[in-house]
């Protein structure tokens, strides 16, 4: 099942995704006499309980528009926690020149950073060395602690496509990240997200990112040197996670950064990030 939140004015609203139709979650269970949330974190925690009815509204539901004309917001708008994985990627901590981690290397982003598929994404002016990062981004299912390995991946809810954008001169001018990743808008997220039964082993993905049309990352979650299921296991040691909260877990090699000669990203660009399964998210950078 794909899930969606799109914008009515200054609103949210619940879309089911059926091809390239968005299903109105709130006015379809109304004329089919169903209950079903309205909101996208409600829909996850209560997932198992409203699954036979999201299965009829897709069926059966009223068509508000499609992808490419609807305003798509980022499918979880309000997440308690936005949790990122730096340097998960074999290749991309070799490009990198840094040392392959023995554990997680763990930041945050915060709402402000999250962005819809189609959104433009202000540059600061501050920033001079921006970069992209696709990656596969992991939605709590529901509230966990202490999580063992075999029984993490039962956790996730289900994944989208995401894009940790990166101004490198920010985030490498002291040891802590954070200055150079929390950025407004600086987290697309989408276009949908796509339930962990339909995605299967998350370890087993393709990802590519686009900028201008030439590609430049293209490889696998294979790569991948926490799985998905260690990262949330690992996480879920020192914090309850709640549903709705999102994990990045990082990008794999091909940035900026890892280039010989380094073009940093510019007003005007476009980035698209690909992952088999999940959809097509397009971002397009401005001046702020």
């Amino acid at each position: 099942m794909k899930l969606c939140t799109y914008r009515e004015g200054s609103g949210f609203r619940l879309g089911l995704v059926r091809g390239d139709e968005v299903v109105d979650v709130s006015t379809s269970a109304a004329q089919l006499g169903l209950s079903v949330p309205g909101e996208m974190k409600d829909v996850i925690a209560d997932y198992p309980a409203c699954r036979r009815a999201l299965v009829e509204i897709e069926e059966k539901g009223a068509v508000a528009g499609t992808l490419s004309n609807l305003r798509l917001a980022p499918p979880v708008p309000n997440p308690q926690k936005i949790l990122c994985v730096g340097l998960n990627y074999r290749k991309h901590a070799e490009e990198s020149k840094m040392p392959i981690p023995s554990s997680p290397v763990y930041f945050a982003k915060f709402a402000n950073s999250l962005a819809g598929h189609g959104d433009e994404i202000a540059i600061p002016e501050v920033a001079r060395e921006v970069d992209y990062e696709v990656e596969l981004v992991a939605i709590i299912g529901r509230r966990c602690r202490n999580v063992p390995l075999e029984e993490a991946l039962g956790a996730v809810f289900g994944y989208a496509v995401g894009n940790d954008l990166s101004a490198r001169d920010l985030q490498m001018r002291a040891s802590q990240w954070l200055y150079g990743k929390a950025i407004d808008g600086f987290a697309p997220l989408g276009p949908y997200i796509v339930t962990a039964d339909e995605v299967g082993d998350p370890q087993r993905l393709g990802l590519r990112l686009y900028l201008n049309g030439e590609l430049r990352q293209n490889s696998s979650t294979a790569d991948m040197i926490f799985s998905v299921a260690q990262i949330v296991s690992d996480l879920s040691r020192i914090m309850t996670l709640e549903p709705g909260d999102l994990v990045y877990t990082g990008t794999p090699e091909g940035v900026i950064l890892g280039r010989e000669e380094k073009v940093w990203l510019k007003p005007g660009d476009e980035l698209a990030c690909e992952i088999e399964g999940l959809g097509r998210l397009v971002n397009r950078l401005v001046k702020d």
